[in-house]
């Protein structure tokens, strides 16, 4: 159980980054940006989420 929180952790965690890279590489094109940015901000955001959270329930397990 606590090897598949932390594989999720981690999945979300690359999300985070692969979001985050994205919306700084789009933020070049203003097109994209405009109709993109604001959606891969939020995707960040609950990736980042997530992540805490699976990192959280990890701990927990790891205490029990």
């Amino acid at each position: 159980m606590s090897t598949a929180l932390l594989i999720a952790a981690i999945i979300c965690g690359l999300g985070a980054v692969a979001s985050l890279l994205t919306g700084v590489i789009g933020m070049s094109g203003r097109e994209f940006n405009n109709k993109y940015g604001n959606k891969l901000m939020r995707a960040r955001v609950g990736f980042q989420f997530a992540a805490i959270a699976f990192l959280f329930l990890y701990w927990l397990s790891l205490k029990h």
